[in-house]
């Protein structure tokens, strides 16, 4: 994009750092797997992204929330998310960081020259799970620690800009009290938002936000876990900063998909969705990535491709 009044358009990390000191903004995170699903979510007006892990997992891999993804599965998806809109920011799923603290590093530089605005990193082990299921191992606190420092430093080295996240999976088998102590030993470490996977109760989440303030705090929303699922009025009162809602797209993709499979193969026809019966034909289904735009920079580039299409 061209500058405008000699003013570089402020960049998608920049926009997120703008929205978490805004003290009026709450930030509302539609999570996103692939770039249909992104396109969608920007279309109807997302201001910023998510891009859910287990999302990814299952979407590129087939396969559930085990640890399985590895960093060139998330990186992959990130960078393709992060193009679509450059300057809307995403913020990513980084699970562990996938090993040393060396590792981490790379992760992080790789997901900054990404494009990527924000990023979170927890406590388990590499071998790690779907956050909303039992049986969760941690690593000790030191460790933790080691993977924020070593974000931060790769962030420095970089020379460009990211938003770390700490994400602390204890709560489930430690406590609350040890969960807050290693968030702020996170902090401590450089961490800018804090995380607190699977908070059970409102009153879980108030201590939260206010045992922290004045660092923002996140609230992952999955509809079916074992955190409730806070609206996101009720999340702003509760003092959270922003809100992930990792499975908006995955839970209504699934009973969509089966019904249309399930009345093909048993009537031989799929009806439509639309209360109205309303069918979405390809034109209209590629415009939501942006057909008209393309054909138009085609043509304004001289090309002769889509001219009949005009």
């Amino acid at each position: 994009m061209a500058q405008t009044n000699g003013q570089k358009p402020l960049s998608a990390v920049q926009k997120l750092r703008i929205m978490l000191s805004d003290p009026e903004k709450f930030v509302v995170c539609p999570g996103v797997y692939d770039g249909y699903t992104a396109r969608i979510a920007l279309a109807e007006g997302a201001e910023c992204l998510y891009m859910t892990g287990a999302g990814t997992t299952m979407s590129r891999l087939g396969m559930p929330d085990m640890g399985l993804a590895q960093m060139s599965d998330m990186l992959t998806n990130a960078s393709m998310l992060a193009s679509i809109s450059p300057r809307t920011p995403l913020i990513a799923d980084a699970d562990t960081g996938y090993g040393s603290a060396l590792m981490v590093a790379r992760t992080v530089s790789s997901y900054i020259r990404a494009g990527v605005a924000g990023l979170h990193l927890e406590d388990q082990v590499v071998t790690k799970r779907c956050g909303h299921l039992r049986g969760k191992q941690l690593v000790d606190t030191e460790e933790f620690v080691s993977r924020i420092r070593a974000a931060v430093m790769a962030r420095e080295q970089s020379g460009g800009d990211i938003v770390i996240i700490a994400r602390t999976d204890a709560l489930a088998g430690e406590g609350y009290d040890e969960a807050l102590k290693r968030l702020r030993a996170a902090i401590a470490a450089g961490a800018e938002v804090a995380f607190l996977e699977g908070v059970t109760t409102r009153e879980e989440a108030s201590n939260l936000t206010r045992d922290l303030a004045p660092t923002p705090c996140l609230f992952n929303n999955v509809p079916g876990g074992v955190s409730p699922d806070f609206s996101v009025k009720e999340a702003r009162e509760i003092g959270y900063k922003l809100a992930i809602f990792p499975t908006l797209a995955l839970e209504v993709v699934y009973p969509a998909v089966r019904k249309a499979c399930r009345e093909l193969l048993d009537e031989g026809s799929v009806k439509s969705v639309e209360e109205d019966g309303r069918r979405w034909g390809p034109r209209e289904l590629f415009n939501v990535c942006g057909l008209d735009e393309l054909m138009e920079f085609d043509r304004k580039a001289g090309g002769k491709g889509y001219a009949e299409d005009a």
